[in-house]
C-alpha cells in the first residue's frame, strides 16, 4: 500500500526503489515505475537506502519506511518549496489508521508532530543511551502558522533531499561509524549543519506513520 500511495499521489514524475531486506512484499506491485533491489542476505537500513539512491535517476529523493501513507501530490509540494540544495525537507508527521489506510483521528495534541529537539543521554528511563529526537510540542504551537520551519531533529520515517546533496555533501549513509539501523536522523542532521544546511519540517503535507 505505501508504494501504491508513493506512485499515485506523488504529482510529479516518480519512479519508487524498494529495498527487499528479507521476504518479498505480497501482492508484489508490478509497474514500471517500481524497481526492486533484493540483495542475497539483509543488509540493513543505511546500506539499503544507499544502494537505492544510487539507483536513483531523479533530481530528488524521498526515503520513506514501508508502512506510511502519504498525502496528496506530496512529491510537487515538497519540490515545489524546495529553496536550497543543502536541505533536508520532513513532511509533517501523523499516526496512521492501516485498517481505513488514512490519518488516525485523535482526540488529544500528539500530532501533528513537526519539530523535535535533541535529548542526551537518555530519551526516558528505560532507552539506550544516545542522542535522540525528542517531540517538541510547544515549538509545535508557538510557530504556528508557518509553512516551513527550521527542526533539530526527525524520527527518519520519511525525509526528502536533492540526491546532490545525500550523494556529494552527506556522503551517504555510514553503517561502519552509526551501525546498520539507529541514529539515522543524528546523522544526516549533524552532516547537513556543518555543511551549512538546515532540516525544515515543510506543514503543506504530510505522512501517516504506522504505531
Amino acid at each position: 500500500k505505501t508504494i501504491q500511495d508513493c506512485l499515485d499521489k506523488a504529482g510529479c514524475e516518480v519512479e519508487v526503489i524498494v529495498n527487499v531486506d528479507e521476504n518479498w512484499p505480497e501482492p508484489l506491485i508490478e509497474d514500471p515505475r517500481v524497481h526492486y533491489i533484493h540483495p542475497p542476505a539483509p543488509i540493513g537500513l543505511r546500506a539499503g537506502v544507499n544502494a537505492c539512491v544510487a539507483m536513483a535517476k531523479g533530481k530528488y529523493i524521498m526515503k520513506i519506511d514501508d508502512h506510511c501513507a502519504v498525502g496528496e501530490n506530496y512529491g510537487r509540494i515538497l519540490i515545489d518549496n524546495h529553496q536550497e540544495d543543502n536541505w533536508i525537507q520532513i513532511p509533517r508527521r501523523y499516526a496512521l489508521n492501516a485498517e481505513e489506510w488514512k490519518r488516525e483521528e485523535r482526540t488529544d495534541n500528539k500530532y501533528p508532530i513537526d519539530q523535535m529537539y535533541l535529548d542526551f543521554p537518555l530519551k526516558g528511563k528505560d532507552h539506550d543511551w544516545g542522542i535522540h529526537g525528542v517531540e517538541w510540542r510547544k515549538k509545535r504551537d508557538e510557530t504556528n502558522g508557518l509553512d516551513l520551519v527550521e527542526t533539530m531533529s526527525m524520527q527518519g520515517s520519511c525525509y526528502f533531499m536533492t540526491k546532490n546533496h545525500y550523494v556529494n555533501t552527506l556522503h551517504g549513509m555510514d553503517d561502519k561509524q552509526y551501525g546498520v539501523f539507529a541514529q539515522e536522523s543524528q546523522e544526516l542532521g549533524f552532516k547537513t549543519w556543518l555543511g551549512g544546511g538546515k532540516m525544515i519540517v515543510n506543514r503543506l503535507t504530510w505522512y501517516a506513520h504506522l504505531h
